[in-house]
């Protein structure tokens, strides 16, 4: 049977041709290899095709296991119903192959003429027939449907390979049945002489020209029909395109025209629609399959596949790499296509690997397609070769912006030759109308974009015009310019404008950066543009990549032979500061610090003084030194109120109070953080997040939360908490949101024992620490993890990963919060019953926080050493218990912790059995719930309420114990 004829099976058509299958005329996605195999049973219908047969013709010098094979057998079974209702088309005959069955219809076709067939009751197609699924274009389609009858002549405009042709015929196939004399598609790609556009038009719409006057001859055929014409690729004969798609729009009234072009006709009554990329997956480490397949990139790249190989789905593992892929290819289609075509030859993580090299890498397209379109390379060439060589210039040197740039960047960095800065602007213009260079409107200016496609193909031509040099040393120079000026509005400026503005820069800054510290670059210029971006990493939390850059600067700035100790200074003061938050690096970011308060003591540089003192009392904090904190604190003070600023003296009120909070003074505390968070708005401006890392309303709003949940303000607090998480989400700044998660949001939580909160808050503190210079936040998150796990899950597993974690810590010097996990491990121990090592490690923490001054949570491990000794359940142990019990009840009334105290209260509560202590801690609880919100449902004080009820003889009123103390008679 010969295959340029179309088959008729039930209400199925095959149209071998157009590689199609039809049900009732409309078509049925079905994939590349299920079809040749459709193909291959039907051109041998009512015989048995075996299966290596088939095997060795759809899957050609591959070897391919025969599960492939009934896979694609499966899913034609399904697409033609194959048994609903009795109907049978495929027969297995076992061990031997397969067999079509059904009756077949034969219909010849002339393979040289378009087929213009019935498309319904009111118009003909003369459409190519889809052969695949149209992703991620929906929205776009429906959108140019509703325009098509309010606008004669609409544009799909854009770049080459993102799919304008998928799009207008999409668009045009649903138009159909509004056209009573047809829809009809011409091909202009194949012609390259703009007078051979008429009879082109003409031949394909089924009309005979006039050779004399062939455009008035055409329009006045065209006249009195309602017709729709797809012009497809008008961009290489776009002059007699636009002259003849005027005139039909002149003299017709009911004929309407889409056409697709790599720029617009610019003639009246155009409406132009730029067909965008496809959308890609975010950058998320964390990147599930399920997710990525919700990005019309990663779609189109599975279905391609899925036809290469004969079946793909896309796992969890693979998902960030392919995901990768779709970024780096811009979501143009027609490139994701090509590389989804090279996985019968390179593996997934392979090909994300070389995609760099993606002009050479995407080279082999489908052999049915267009030359244009068989290669990345030809593609761009497309579009390149019919540029002015001012355009092809321009092209060649705005390929050295990475990222965005706008008019003024391209006249300073591109002038020259034949390109001047009158010209420039116009020839950027012309680039945005023939798609090579994306535009974007930033009122109130605009902005400009290579694809990286087009980028890298560029990049090549100007580096074989021998300008890459002289074009990457003009390009760092005015980067450095720019961010030289923008480290002096960081100040000035309102921070949304200053991020709106400078944000786009990030990715000129790397390139700029990559050059100066290249063997062929200028170190100098380097340093100069590391030190001016620093407000830029700091918004942007980029802590691992500014401390590369960093770390280079400082290799640079020892090796020149003239010592500058405020470029020293600056750059010591970035290192420390950048290596306090990574357990490797803890050590090498004080020492930093020392050396740039030397520095600045030696300079008499106030602000670095400031920084530095800021430091090294963050470091004392860090390592839960909070003796010497406050000592760092102090000398902060006194220099901000010697020779600081209004804002610098506020901060200082905040290191104060924190260092207070920790060491157990919360009234004091609580004083000088709510003096500061009264002077914060007039005081504050955006420069404090460069020169003290953090936000700091956002940080001393930590330490209000802390001391409210001690105070027993637990709703309060935790809505707080809320708050501020938005407000860090807000900022988009990483290392101020993970400071209130670590500090507030996570553990707070979790002593509250509202551990759904918790673990979404966990969850977060995740997603925000993948930078490596972060890690101390992460092995906070893995301990908040394990500590959960330890109360409501796995004892043994929590309990090794939060020992592992706290080695770390402990390694790294990095004491903060380790009491706190440390009771938590001593609570998993107790659960193995490995008692005495649970005492030793909360013997442990009691002498390390009597010496470092963390009295905040003495109340806390004495009551957990009460537990422990509880346990053991010997009469002195109970004894020594309540003793532990009754010296946390002290020590967290001196500290005013309600909070605490009545934590302890309720183990005491519970421990006892003596009727006298019972009695007397019972109604110390009632005293204690009283100070707290009767309204709250918190789960924290769910028991000590179920204490009270269980003992209804208990006074809900406020008692009068002498010294707060069970009378010592009670203990005998």
């Amino acid at each position: 049977m010969s295959m340029t004829r179309t088959v008729t099976f039930g209400q199925f058509q095959l149209v071998p041709r157009h590689r199609a299958l039809l049900h009732q005329g409309k078509p049925i996605p079905l994939g590349s290899r299920a079809l040749d195999i459709l193909i291959a049973l039907v051109e041998n219908a009512g015989e048995v095709v075996p299966k290596d047969v088939l095997l060795a013709q759809v899957w050609p010098g591959l070897s391919v296991e025969e599960s492939s094979l009934r896979v694609h057998i499966a899913a034609i079974r399904r697409a033609l119903r194959d048994g609903v209702d009795g109907a049978r088309f495929i027969s297995n005959v076992p061990n031997r192959g397969y067999s079509f069955i059904a009756p077949l219809q034969v219909r010849d076709e002339n393979p040289h003429v378009v087929a213009q067939e019935p498309a319904g009751v009111a118009g003909f197609s003369g459409l190519p027939l889809q052969t695949g699924a149209v992703i991620g274009r929906d929205e776009l389609i429906r959108v140019l449907v509703a325009q098509q009858s309010e606008r004669r002549l609409i544009t799909i405009a854009g770049p080459g390979g993102i799919g304008k042709t998928t799009v207008a015929l999409a668009a045009a196939r649903m138009l159909t049945s509004t056209y009573a004399d047809g829809v009809f598609f011409v091909d202009f790609s194949a012609i390259s002489d703009n007078s051979f556009v008429p009879s082109t038009l003409s031949t394909a719409a089924g009309i005979a020209l006039h050779p004399e006057e062939p455009v008035a001859h055409l329009v006045a055929t065209l006249r009195g029909k309602r017709m729709l014409l797809v012009l497809d690729c008008c961009e290489h004969v776009i002059t007699a395109v636009a002259e003849i798609v005027s005139a039909i729009l002149r003299y017709t009234q009911n004929t309407s025209v889409l056409c697709t072009s790599r720029e617009a006709l610019r003639i009246d009554s155009e409406w132009v629609q730029r067909i965008p990329p496809l959308s890609v997956p975010p950058a998320l480490r964390t990147l599930t399959a399920s997710d990525a397949m919700r990005s019309p990139a990663v779609q189109l790249f599975v279905e391609r596949a899925a036809e290469r190989l004969g079946g793909y789905s896309l796992s969890d593992a693979d998902a960030p790499f392919v995901a990768a892929i779709c970024r780096k290819l811009d979501g143009i289609a027609l490139a994701i296509e090509l590389a989804a075509g090279r996985l019968d030859t390179v593996g997934i993580h392979d090909l994300a690997w070389q995609i760099d090299d993606r002009l050479r890498l995407l080279r082999n397209g489908r052999r049915t397609a267009l030359p244009r379109h068989q290669t990345l390379r030809a593609t761009l060439d497309w579009s390149y070769n019919r540029l002015a060589s001012p355009e092809q210039l321009l092209l060649n040197r705005l390929s050295i912006f990475s990222g965005a740039f706008c008019s003024t960047a391209a006249s300073a960095v591109c002038t020259g030759d034949e390109l001047d800065e009158t010209n420039i602007p116009e020839l950027v213009s012309d680039l945005v109308e023939k798609s090579l260079v994306a535009a974007t409107l930033d009122r109130p200016r605009v902005s400009y974009k290579l694809l990286e496609t087009t980028r890298s193909y560029a990049s090549e031509k100007l580096a074989q015009g021998g300008e890459s040099a002289a074009l990457s040393r003009r390009h760092a120079e005015y980067i450095r310019n720019v961010f030289q000026k923008a480290a002096d509005e960081w100040e000035a400026k309102p921070t949304d404008s200053w991020i709106t503005r400078y944000m786009p820069q990030i990715e000129n800054v790397r390139a700029a950066l990559t050059w100066a510290f290249s063997p062929d670059g200028d170190p100098e210029l380097g340093i100069t543009l590391t030190m001016s971006a620093a407000p830029l990493w700091a918004q942007l939390s980029l802590a691992d990549e500014f401390l590369e850059w960093v770390n280079i600067s400082l290799s640079e700035v020892d090796a020149f032979s003239d010592d500058d100790p405020r470029r020293k200074m600056t750059l010591y003061a970035a290192l420390g500061g950048l290596q306090m938050y990574a357990i490797s690096s803890v050590k090498q970011s004080n020492d930093a610090w020392a050396r740039a308060l030397a520095l600045a003591t030696e300079l008499q540089d106030t602000d670095y003084q400031l920084r530095s003192l800021r430091a090294l009392w963050a470091e004392g904090i860090n390592s839960g030194r909070f003796n010497q904190a406050l000592v760092r604190a102090e000398q902060f003070r006194n220099l901000a109120l010697g020779a600081g600023t209004i804002s610098d003296q506020a901060i200082s009120d905040r290191l104060v109070g924190t260092a207070l909070h920790f060491m157990g003074d919360h009234d004091k505390a609580l004083e000088a953080i709510d003096g500061m968070l009264s002077r914060h708005d007039t005081s504050f401006s955006a420069s404090q997040l460069v020169r003290y890392q953090f936000n700091q309303k956002v940080s001393a709003r930590i330490i209000r939360e802390r001391i409210l949940w001690l105070r027993g303000h637990i709703d309060a607090a935790l809505r707080d908490i809320e708050q501020n998480v938005e407000e860090a989400l807000t900022l988009d700044h990483t290392m101020s949101l993970c400071n209130v998660l670590t500090q507030a949001a996570c553990p707070i939580s979790i002593l509250a024992k509202e551990y759904e909160l918790a673990r979404r808050y966990v969850s977060l503190l995740h997603e925000r620490t993948a930078p490596r210079a972060f890690d101390i936040w992460h092995t906070y998150a893995i301990c908040f993890d394990a500590e959960m796990q330890i109360d409501h899950g796995d004892v043994q597993v929590g309990l090794s990963q939060l020992n592992s974690s706290i080695k770390d810590l402990r390694n790294s010097d990095f004491g903060h919060n380790l009491t706190m996990f440390t009771i938590a491990a001593a609570r998993g121990l107790a659960k193995l019953n490995k008692l005495a090592e649970a005492q030793a490690a909360v013997d442990g923490a009691i002498d390390v926080c009597e010496r470092n001054g963390e009295r905040w949570s003495l109340p806390e491990l004495f009551r957990a050493k009460g537990e422990l000794l509880v346990q053991q359940g010997t009469c002195a142990a109970l004894d020594a218990a309540q003793r532990m019990f009754l010296q946390s009840l002290d020590v967290a009334r001196a500290q005013n912790a309600p909070m605490l105290e009545l934590r302890t209260a309720v183990s005491l509560a519970r421990s006892t059995s003596h009727p006298e202590v019972k009695t007397t801690t019972i109604n110390l609880i009632a005293s204690l719930l009283e100070r707290f919100d009767a309204e709250s449902r918190c789960p924290a004080l769910a028991e000590a309420n179920a204490l009270l009820d269980a003992h209804p003889q208990s006074k809900r009123k406020k008692l009068s114990v002498k010294g707060g103390k069970v009378p010592p008679s009670a203990l005998q």
